[in-house]
């Protein structure tokens, strides 16, 4: 094979000088990179849903780390179960407080709702006293005999009362009771050794535990 024969730079035109010139341009310029698919690392989530850097958000959400702690303990298994049973038992004496609570609150509540209706009830049975009063007069002066014209009426209206719960008290002999009896008139007596009731003027009345009125009696006192 014959060598080949070497080209006269002079013999060379512009045209086949550019095309020279731009293709070794080209292959002396280093490769572009290409585009590199990655997988980035994990990302945990944090409990409270807010970023650790989110100008001082609460990270564990409202959680102390405490619980944090009893939680992931739980979730991985690793909590014993002593731990376990002294968490329920301090969830469950709570709940045995806050219902011993509740109960305590609803007996106080019916109980003044009571005193409120007796105390309502016994403003109008106040006005029906000086005719009970008058009543028991008559009964001591015989005018109550049984046939008489006001006894069925005394009859009906004692009767009345007492279904709205009117109770009346204060009977001669019992003993004195100054949150009971209202002592108008003292009087020494031999016979007993403590203060006595010995007559009731008028008869006290309440209606459940509000008093409408003491009883007005005279008292027997021990003679010294």
């Amino acid at each position: 094979m014959a060598p080949k024969e070497e080209e006269d730079p002079k013999d060379r035109s512009p045209q086949q000088d550019g095309a020279d010139d731009a293709e070794n341009t080209a292959s002396s310029a280093p490769a572009e990179p290409g585009f590199v698919s990655m997988e980035g690392p994990d990302i945990e989530t944090p409990t409270g849903g807010a970023a650790p850097d989110a100008g001082g958000a609460d990270e564990d959400g409202g959680f102390s780390q405490e619980d944090l702690s009893f939680l992931e303990d739980v979730s991985s298994g690793t909590a014993s179960a002593e731990e376990a049973e002294s968490a329920e038992s301090v969830h469950l004496a709570d709940l045995k407080r806050v219902s011993a609570e509740y109960a305590n609150y609803r007996r106080r509540t019916e109980a003044n709702r009571q005193i409120e209706r007796d105390r309502a009830v016994g403003d109008v049975v106040k006005l029906l006293l000086p005719v009970l009063d008058d009543l028991d007069r008559a009964e001591k002066h015989g005018d109550l005999a049984e046939g008489g014209p006001l006894t069925t009426i005394a009859s009906k209206l004692r009767g009345s009362t007492e279904r709205i719960g009117l109770v009346g008290f204060g009977e001669p002999g019992e003993a004195f009771d100054p949150t009971q009896h209202e002592a108008i008139f003292q009087k020494p007596n031999p016979e007993v050794t403590a203060p006595t009731v010995a007559d009731v003027v008028e008869r006290g009345y309440r209606i459940g535990d509000v008093t409408l009125r003491a009883a007005k009696v005279v008292v027997d006192t021990p003679s010294e």
